[in-house]
């Protein structure tokens, strides 16, 4: 054997090392790309339950939603409704209630000022007598 020869066979083992050292993490490899592609599997076999039932949540919603706008547009109506009775009060009623309330108001201070006026001058009337009185 020759140094040729016996350096062929080293450089064949190592080549043969080396592919077994590489091996290694290609079968490791290859291992989590079949894990992958089961867990994939799963999840699309997964999702579409799901999106069956997000598909019928939604329709519950919309129905739901269908529901509070029949609800919203009656509100409103009764709002117009309100509005419109409050107009029809305060232009049937507001305008002669006020003037009561102001004419109530102005024969209470004419009262009290008559009231006051007759006790000053019943006052001034007594002092009068009295300095005719005291003059005679």
């Amino acid at each position: 054997m020759s140094a040729g020869q016996i350096a062929a066979l080293i450089a064949a083992g190592a080549f043969v090392v080396l592919v077994i050292l590489l091996a290694v993490p290609l079968l490791k490899l290859g291992r989590t790309l079949d894990e992958a592609t089961v867990a994939i599997r799963k999840a699309h076999e997964g999702s579409a339950p799901l999106l069956t039932d997000a598909q019928v949540t939604l329709q519950q919603v919309n129905t739901q939603l269908e529901r509070v706008d029949g609800i919203t547009s009656s509100a409103r109506t009764v709002t117009s409704n309100v509005s419109v009775l409050t107009s029809l009060f305060t232009a049937t009623l507001g305008g002669p209630l006020v003037r009561a309330a102001a004419f109530s108001y102005g024969l209470n201070k004419a009262i009290k000022a008559r009231q006051a006026g007759k006790d000053a001058g019943a006052h001034s009337l007594r002092s009068r007598r009295a300095k005719r009185k005291a003059v005679k």
